[in-house]
Protein backbone atom coordinates (compact mmCIF):
# COMPACT_ATOMS: atom_id res chain seq x y z
CA UNK A 1 0.00 0.00 0.00
CA UNK A 2 1.28 3.60 -0.81
CA UNK A 3 1.70 5.81 1.50
CA UNK A 4 0.02 9.39 1.09
CA UNK A 5 1.65 12.71 0.88
CA UNK A 6 1.52 14.66 3.84
CA UNK A 7 -1.26 17.27 3.35
CA UNK A 8 -0.22 20.97 2.94
CA UNK A 9 -1.82 21.80 6.24
CA UNK A 10 0.68 19.32 7.90
CA UNK A 11 3.36 20.34 5.86
CA UNK A 12 2.71 23.95 7.01
CA UNK A 13 2.52 23.16 10.73
CA UNK A 14 5.93 21.18 10.16
CA UNK A 15 7.68 24.08 7.98
CA UNK A 16 6.16 27.20 11.03
CA UNK A 17 8.05 24.16 14.11
CA UNK A 18 11.22 24.12 11.83
CA UNK A 19 11.24 27.99 11.69
CA UNK A 20 10.65 28.15 15.33
CA UNK A 21 7.07 30.38 14.32
CA UNK A 22 4.07 30.43 16.53
CA UNK A 23 0.82 30.75 15.00
CA UNK A 24 0.65 34.04 15.73
CA UNK A 25 3.93 35.11 13.94
CA UNK A 26 2.86 33.41 11.02
CA UNK A 27 -0.81 34.90 10.83
CA UNK A 28 0.80 38.64 11.46
CA UNK A 29 3.48 37.71 8.53
CA UNK A 30 0.47 36.70 6.00
CA UNK A 31 -1.69 39.11 6.95
CA UNK A 32 -4.30 36.55 7.99
CA UNK A 33 -6.24 35.77 11.33
CA UNK A 34 -4.54 33.23 13.69
CA UNK A 35 -7.62 31.54 13.58
CA UNK A 36 -6.84 31.20 9.51
CA UNK A 37 -3.39 29.74 9.94
CA UNK A 38 -4.64 27.11 12.64
CA UNK A 39 -7.88 26.39 10.40
CA UNK A 40 -5.31 25.34 7.18
CA UNK A 41 -3.11 23.34 9.93
CA UNK A 42 -6.35 21.14 10.69
CA UNK A 43 -6.98 21.17 6.58
CA UNK A 44 -10.19 22.27 7.66
CA UNK A 45 -9.53 25.68 5.58
CA UNK A 46 -7.84 24.40 2.04
CA UNK A 47 -5.12 26.58 0.01
CA UNK A 48 -5.59 26.03 -3.61
CA UNK A 49 -4.59 29.82 -4.92
CA UNK A 50 -1.14 29.78 -6.22
CA UNK A 51 -0.66 33.19 -4.58
CA UNK A 52 -1.80 32.44 -0.81
CA UNK A 53 0.45 29.05 -1.03
CA UNK A 54 3.42 31.60 -2.60
CA UNK A 55 2.71 33.58 0.75
CA UNK A 56 2.90 30.68 2.80
CA UNK A 57 6.32 29.59 1.45
CA UNK A 58 7.89 33.18 1.63
CA UNK A 59 6.60 33.66 5.52
CA UNK A 60 8.09 30.44 6.18
CA UNK A 61 11.42 30.94 4.47
CA UNK A 62 10.75 27.84 1.92
CA UNK A 63 9.14 26.97 -1.25
CA UNK A 64 6.15 26.12 -2.69
CA UNK A 65 6.98 22.91 -3.62
CA UNK A 66 8.16 22.13 0.54
CA UNK A 67 4.42 23.78 1.31
CA UNK A 68 2.73 21.51 -1.12
CA UNK A 69 5.05 18.49 -2.03
CA UNK A 70 4.32 17.39 -5.78
CA UNK A 71 4.21 13.55 -5.32
CA UNK A 72 0.76 12.67 -6.97
CA UNK A 73 -0.86 9.59 -5.84
CA UNK A 74 -1.52 6.64 -7.57
CA UNK A 75 -5.29 6.69 -8.93
CA UNK A 76 -5.69 3.69 -6.83
CA UNK A 77 -4.86 5.78 -3.61
CA UNK A 78 -7.64 8.75 -4.90
CA UNK A 79 -10.28 6.42 -4.20
CA UNK A 80 -9.51 6.34 -0.44
CA UNK A 81 -8.73 10.25 -0.40
CA UNK A 82 -10.86 11.85 1.85
CA UNK A 83 -13.14 14.50 0.27
CA UNK A 84 -12.07 17.89 0.50
CA UNK A 85 -13.16 20.00 3.91
CA UNK A 86 -15.48 22.54 3.36
CA UNK A 87 -13.93 25.96 4.01
CA UNK A 88 -14.72 27.55 7.47
CA UNK A 89 -13.17 30.57 6.96
CA UNK A 90 -15.15 33.98 5.40
CA UNK A 91 -12.47 34.26 2.55
CA UNK A 92 -15.61 34.29 0.18
CA UNK A 93 -17.56 36.50 2.13
CA UNK A 94 -14.81 39.58 2.29
CA UNK A 95 -14.57 38.65 -1.55
CA UNK A 96 -18.28 39.60 -2.10
CA UNK A 97 -17.52 43.03 0.19
CA UNK A 98 -15.15 43.83 -1.74
CA UNK A 99 -15.69 46.78 -4.31
CA UNK A 100 -19.11 48.34 -5.06
CA UNK A 101 -22.11 45.98 -4.01
CA UNK A 102 -24.04 46.49 -7.92
CA UNK A 103 -21.63 48.22 -9.93
CA UNK A 104 -23.47 47.27 -12.93
CA UNK A 105 -26.77 48.79 -11.97
CA UNK A 106 -24.50 52.60 -11.91
CA UNK A 107 -24.62 51.49 -15.67
CA UNK A 108 -28.39 50.53 -16.49
CA UNK A 109 -27.77 46.94 -15.91
CA UNK A 110 -30.84 45.60 -14.69
CA UNK A 111 -31.13 41.78 -12.79
CA UNK A 112 -29.80 39.14 -14.53
CA UNK A 113 -32.18 36.79 -13.66
CA UNK A 114 -35.78 37.15 -11.54
CA UNK A 115 -35.57 39.17 -8.65
CA UNK A 116 -36.76 37.19 -5.09
CA UNK A 117 -39.99 38.07 -3.88
CA UNK A 118 -39.66 40.31 -0.38
CA UNK A 119 -40.84 37.41 1.41
CA UNK A 120 -38.25 35.17 -0.26
CA UNK A 121 -35.63 37.76 1.11
CA UNK A 122 -37.11 37.84 4.37
CA UNK A 123 -36.98 34.18 4.57
CA UNK A 124 -32.98 34.37 3.42
CA UNK A 125 -32.30 36.84 5.39
CA UNK A 126 -33.78 35.09 9.23
CA UNK A 127 -31.70 32.14 7.45
CA UNK A 128 -28.59 34.46 7.64
CA UNK A 129 -28.92 34.93 11.41
CA UNK A 130 -29.85 31.36 12.16
CA UNK A 131 -26.48 30.51 10.88
CA UNK A 132 -24.94 33.07 12.90
CA UNK A 133 -26.22 32.31 16.31
CA UNK A 134 -25.66 28.57 15.64
CA UNK A 135 -21.78 29.85 14.90
CA UNK A 136 -22.37 27.86 11.40
CA UNK A 137 -19.46 29.96 9.65
CA UNK A 138 -18.80 27.70 6.31
CA UNK A 139 -23.36 27.50 5.84
CA UNK A 140 -23.26 31.65 6.64
CA UNK A 141 -20.47 32.59 4.24
CA UNK A 142 -21.97 30.49 1.43
CA UNK A 143 -24.90 32.01 2.51
CA UNK A 144 -24.28 35.45 2.41
CA UNK A 145 -22.32 35.66 -1.13
CA UNK A 146 -25.82 34.64 -2.32
CA UNK A 147 -27.61 36.95 -0.35
CA UNK A 148 -26.09 40.15 -0.33
CA UNK A 149 -25.60 40.74 -4.33
CA UNK A 150 -29.36 39.89 -4.90
CA UNK A 151 -30.09 42.14 -2.22
CA UNK A 152 -28.20 44.75 -3.59
CA UNK A 153 -29.54 44.58 -6.86
CA UNK A 154 -33.12 44.24 -5.36
CA UNK A 155 -32.71 47.75 -3.55
CA UNK A 156 -31.74 49.52 -7.01
CA UNK A 157 -34.52 47.98 -9.37
CA UNK A 158 -37.40 47.44 -7.15
CA UNK A 159 -40.70 49.18 -7.29
CA UNK A 160 -40.41 51.80 -5.05
CA UNK A 161 -42.95 50.44 -2.54
CA UNK A 162 -40.77 47.56 -2.00
CA UNK A 163 -37.36 49.45 -1.05
CA UNK A 164 -37.56 50.71 2.31
CA UNK A 165 -38.07 47.08 3.41
CA UNK A 166 -35.47 45.92 1.40
CA UNK A 167 -32.99 48.57 2.86
CA UNK A 168 -33.83 47.28 6.22
CA UNK A 169 -33.44 43.68 5.24
CA UNK A 170 -29.95 44.93 3.30
CA UNK A 171 -29.24 46.39 6.72
CA UNK A 172 -29.96 43.03 8.58
CA UNK A 173 -28.24 41.33 6.10
CA UNK A 174 -24.86 43.36 6.48
CA UNK A 175 -25.44 43.20 10.57
CA UNK A 176 -25.17 39.46 10.19
CA UNK A 177 -21.94 39.68 8.13
CA UNK A 178 -20.58 42.20 10.63
CA UNK A 179 -21.43 39.60 13.94
CA UNK A 180 -19.54 36.95 11.79
CA UNK A 181 -16.21 38.17 11.26
CA UNK A 182 -15.72 39.66 14.73
CA UNK A 183 -16.30 36.14 16.42
CA UNK A 184 -13.84 34.93 13.37
CA UNK A 185 -11.34 38.06 14.40
CA UNK A 186 -11.64 39.62 10.79
CA UNK A 187 -12.23 43.21 12.87
CA UNK A 188 -11.46 45.24 9.23
CA UNK A 189 -14.08 43.50 7.44
CA UNK A 190 -16.68 43.50 10.47
CA UNK A 191 -16.07 47.27 10.11
CA UNK A 192 -16.81 47.55 6.58
CA UNK A 193 -20.02 45.23 6.83
CA UNK A 194 -21.34 47.20 9.85
CA UNK A 195 -20.53 50.36 8.32
CA UNK A 196 -22.62 49.06 4.98
CA UNK A 197 -25.40 48.17 7.51
CA UNK A 198 -25.09 51.95 9.08
CA UNK A 199 -25.92 53.20 5.52
CA UNK A 200 -28.56 50.68 4.53
CA UNK A 201 -30.34 51.39 7.88
CA UNK A 202 -30.57 55.18 7.34
CA UNK A 203 -32.11 54.73 3.57
CA UNK A 204 -35.18 52.65 5.40
CA UNK A 205 -35.63 55.16 8.04
CA UNK A 206 -35.13 53.03 10.36
CA UNK A 207 -33.22 54.63 13.64
CA UNK A 208 -33.64 51.52 15.66
CA UNK A 209 -31.63 49.77 12.82
CA UNK A 210 -28.81 52.26 13.09
CA UNK A 211 -28.53 51.35 16.16
CA UNK A 212 -28.13 47.86 16.22
CA UNK A 213 -25.52 48.29 13.65
CA UNK A 214 -23.69 50.78 15.59
CA UNK A 215 -24.09 47.70 18.18
CA UNK A 216 -22.20 45.49 15.67
CA UNK A 217 -19.40 48.16 15.03
CA UNK A 218 -18.67 48.73 18.69
CA UNK A 219 -17.68 45.01 19.05
CA UNK A 220 -15.49 45.16 15.38
CA UNK A 221 -13.79 48.22 17.23
CA UNK A 222 -13.20 46.38 20.66
CA UNK A 223 -12.18 43.20 18.68
CA UNK A 224 -9.36 45.76 17.33
CA UNK A 225 -8.32 47.05 20.63
CA UNK A 226 -9.46 50.42 19.75
CA UNK A 227 -11.80 50.78 22.83
CA UNK A 228 -11.85 54.56 22.52
CA UNK A 229 -13.94 54.58 19.14
CA UNK A 230 -15.53 51.36 20.53
CA UNK A 231 -17.26 53.61 23.50
CA UNK A 232 -17.87 56.49 21.00
CA UNK A 233 -19.82 54.21 19.04
CA UNK A 234 -21.84 52.92 21.86
CA UNK A 235 -21.90 56.12 24.13
CA UNK A 236 -23.25 57.42 21.12
CA UNK A 237 -26.46 55.66 21.08
CA UNK A 238 -26.81 55.60 25.10
CA UNK A 239 -26.86 59.30 25.06
CA UNK A 240 -29.92 59.40 22.79
CA UNK A 241 -31.79 55.99 23.83
CA UNK A 242 -31.56 57.17 27.06
CA UNK A 243 -33.78 59.73 27.61
CA UNK A 244 -36.05 57.95 25.38
CA UNK A 245 -36.71 55.49 28.15
CA UNK A 246 -37.78 57.66 30.47
CA UNK A 247 -40.89 57.15 28.95
CA UNK A 248 -43.36 54.36 30.11
CA UNK A 249 -44.67 53.47 27.11
CA UNK A 250 -40.76 53.38 25.52
CA UNK A 251 -41.26 50.25 22.87
CA UNK A 252 -39.26 47.10 24.28
CA UNK A 253 -37.35 46.79 21.24
CA UNK A 254 -35.30 50.27 21.59
CA UNK A 255 -35.09 48.97 25.41
CA UNK A 256 -33.20 46.06 24.75
CA UNK A 257 -30.88 48.12 22.58
CA UNK A 258 -30.34 50.55 25.14
CA UNK A 259 -29.49 47.58 27.46
CA UNK A 260 -26.94 45.91 24.52
CA UNK A 261 -25.33 49.13 24.42
CA UNK A 262 -24.84 49.17 28.15
CA UNK A 263 -23.44 45.97 28.54
CA UNK A 264 -21.42 46.72 25.56
CA UNK A 265 -19.91 49.91 27.67
CA UNK A 266 -19.45 47.32 30.50
CA UNK A 267 -17.35 44.85 28.83
CA UNK A 268 -15.41 47.90 27.51
CA UNK A 269 -14.66 49.63 30.78
CA UNK A 270 -14.03 46.12 32.42
CA UNK A 271 -11.02 45.62 29.59
CA UNK A 272 -9.63 49.21 30.80
CA UNK A 273 -9.90 48.22 34.89
CA UNK A 274 -12.60 50.73 35.25
CA UNK A 275 -14.78 48.75 38.18
CA UNK A 276 -17.08 51.53 38.61
CA UNK A 277 -17.92 52.40 35.67
CA UNK A 278 -18.67 48.33 34.66
CA UNK A 279 -20.67 48.00 37.74
CA UNK A 280 -23.10 51.38 36.56
CA UNK A 281 -23.62 50.13 33.07
CA UNK A 282 -24.20 46.73 34.30
CA UNK A 283 -26.79 48.13 37.03
CA UNK A 284 -28.30 50.15 34.06
CA UNK A 285 -28.49 46.91 31.90
CA UNK A 286 -30.10 44.96 35.02
CA UNK A 287 -32.66 47.93 35.43
CA UNK A 288 -33.79 47.43 31.62
CA UNK A 289 -33.81 43.78 31.52
CA UNK A 290 -36.27 43.87 35.10
CA UNK A 291 -38.39 46.25 33.04
CA UNK A 292 -38.45 43.82 30.31
CA UNK A 293 -38.50 40.81 32.47
CA UNK A 294 -38.45 38.22 29.61
CA UNK A 295 -35.33 37.16 27.24
CA UNK A 296 -35.87 38.79 23.87
CA UNK A 297 -34.03 38.69 21.00
CA UNK A 298 -34.87 42.60 19.40
CA UNK A 299 -32.06 42.95 16.45
CA UNK A 300 -30.68 39.75 17.51
CA UNK A 301 -28.80 41.25 20.28
CA UNK A 302 -30.41 38.56 22.48
CA UNK A 303 -30.63 41.04 25.55
CA UNK A 304 -32.69 39.96 28.52
CA UNK A 305 -32.19 39.13 32.42
CA UNK A 306 -30.08 36.12 31.58
CA UNK A 307 -28.01 37.95 29.04
CA UNK A 308 -27.08 40.46 31.77
CA UNK A 309 -26.31 37.73 34.47
CA UNK A 310 -23.76 36.21 31.11
CA UNK A 311 -22.21 39.68 30.71
CA UNK A 312 -21.71 39.77 35.04
CA UNK A 313 -19.68 36.61 34.47
CA UNK A 314 -17.46 37.92 31.82
CA UNK A 315 -16.96 41.14 33.45
CA UNK A 316 -16.08 39.54 36.46
CA UNK A 317 -13.61 37.82 34.34
CA UNK A 318 -12.10 40.17 32.77
CA UNK A 319 -11.40 42.04 36.27
CA UNK A 320 -9.91 38.86 37.77
CA UNK A 321 -12.48 38.48 40.11
CA UNK A 322 -13.21 34.59 39.36
CA UNK A 323 -14.71 33.44 42.54
CA UNK A 324 -17.27 35.99 41.82
CA UNK A 325 -17.15 34.90 38.04
CA UNK A 326 -17.95 31.38 38.99
CA UNK A 327 -20.41 32.34 41.55
CA UNK A 328 -23.10 34.42 39.62
CA UNK A 329 -22.40 31.46 36.93
CA UNK A 330 -23.46 28.64 39.25
CA UNK A 331 -26.68 30.47 39.46
CA UNK A 332 -27.53 31.00 35.19
CA UNK A 333 -29.41 28.84 33.04
CA UNK A 334 -28.75 30.01 29.95
CA UNK A 335 -30.10 26.82 28.04
CA UNK A 336 -33.18 29.59 26.54
CA UNK A 337 -30.61 31.29 24.76
CA UNK A 338 -28.84 30.42 21.17
CA UNK A 339 -25.59 27.56 20.61
CA UNK A 340 -23.40 30.54 20.08
CA UNK A 341 -24.41 32.71 23.11
CA UNK A 342 -24.86 29.48 25.29
CA UNK A 343 -20.97 28.31 23.97
CA UNK A 344 -19.75 32.08 24.91
CA UNK A 345 -20.94 32.11 28.08
CA UNK A 346 -18.79 28.35 28.80
CA UNK A 347 -15.99 29.92 27.36
CA UNK A 348 -15.98 32.63 30.52
CA UNK A 349 -16.66 29.59 32.77
CA UNK A 350 -13.74 27.97 31.21
CA UNK A 351 -11.66 31.10 32.07
CA UNK A 352 -12.69 32.06 35.52
CA UNK A 353 -11.61 27.90 36.34
CA UNK A 354 -8.16 28.38 34.59
CA UNK A 355 -7.90 31.74 36.37
CA UNK A 356 -8.38 29.06 39.60
CA UNK A 357 -6.13 26.78 38.34
CA UNK A 358 -9.50 24.29 38.00
CA UNK A 359 -7.73 21.78 35.35
CA UNK A 360 -10.38 19.51 35.07
CA UNK A 361 -13.58 22.11 35.52
CA UNK A 362 -11.93 24.10 32.84
CA UNK A 363 -11.52 21.67 29.86
CA UNK A 364 -14.88 20.24 30.88
CA UNK A 365 -16.53 24.11 30.20
CA UNK A 366 -14.81 23.68 26.83
CA UNK A 367 -15.87 20.63 25.75
CA UNK A 368 -19.42 21.77 26.49
CA UNK A 369 -18.80 24.64 24.45
CA UNK A 370 -17.65 22.68 21.61
CA UNK A 371 -20.49 20.18 21.58
CA UNK A 372 -23.10 23.70 21.38
CA UNK A 373 -20.79 25.29 18.57
CA UNK A 374 -17.97 23.31 17.42
CA UNK A 375 -16.90 25.75 14.83
CA UNK A 376 -16.59 29.30 17.48
CA UNK A 377 -14.51 26.99 19.88
CA UNK A 378 -12.41 25.21 17.35
CA UNK A 379 -11.53 29.03 15.55
CA UNK A 380 -11.71 31.26 18.25
CA UNK A 381 -8.64 33.26 19.94
CA UNK A 382 -9.81 32.90 23.54
CA UNK A 383 -10.52 29.35 23.39
CA UNK A 384 -7.04 28.68 21.93
CA UNK A 385 -5.44 31.34 24.74
CA UNK A 386 -7.40 29.32 27.45
CA UNK A 387 -6.26 26.20 26.08
CA UNK A 388 -2.46 26.94 26.52
CA UNK A 389 -3.00 28.32 29.87
CA UNK A 390 -4.46 24.93 31.06
CA UNK A 391 -1.72 22.94 29.12
CA UNK A 392 1.10 24.78 30.94
CA UNK A 393 -0.95 23.99 33.97
CA UNK A 394 -1.25 20.28 33.54
CA UNK A 395 2.60 20.21 33.31
CA UNK A 396 3.98 16.86 32.25
CA UNK A 397 0.39 15.33 33.19
CA UNK A 398 -1.91 16.41 30.27
CA UNK A 399 -5.47 14.88 30.69
CA UNK A 400 -5.76 13.52 27.19
CA UNK A 401 -9.30 15.01 26.57
CA UNK A 402 -7.30 18.14 26.64
CA UNK A 403 -4.72 16.88 24.78
CA UNK A 404 -7.41 15.95 22.37
CA UNK A 405 -9.33 19.59 22.57
CA UNK A 406 -6.17 21.01 21.48
CA UNK A 407 -5.17 19.08 18.54
CA UNK A 408 -9.14 19.99 16.98
CA UNK A 409 -8.26 23.31 17.81
CA UNK A 410 -5.34 23.61 16.12
CA UNK A 411 -3.04 24.32 19.51
CA UNK A 412 0.41 23.23 19.44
Amino acid sequence: MSTLPPTTGQRVKELRRAAAMSQADLATAMGRSESWVSQVERGVQPVERLAILQGLADALGASIRDVRPDAAPTPADRVDDPPVPESNDLDGLRVALTGHPALGSLFDRGPSSPMPTLAEFRHRVDQAWEFVHASSFAALSDHLVKLLPDIEVAVRHAPAADQIELHSLRARSYQAAAASFTRQDQADAAWVAADRALQAAEMAGQPLEVVASLFRMAHAFMRQQHMDQAEQAAKSAVEVLDPRAEDPACPAEELSLLGAMNLVLSVINAREGNRSETHAHLVRAEEIAARLSEDRNDFDTEFGPTNVKLHSVSTAVELGDAGLALEIAAQVDAGGLSAERQSRFLLDVARAHSQRRHVGEATAALLEAETLAPEQIRDHHMAREIIRDLIQLSGRRVPESLRELADRCGVS
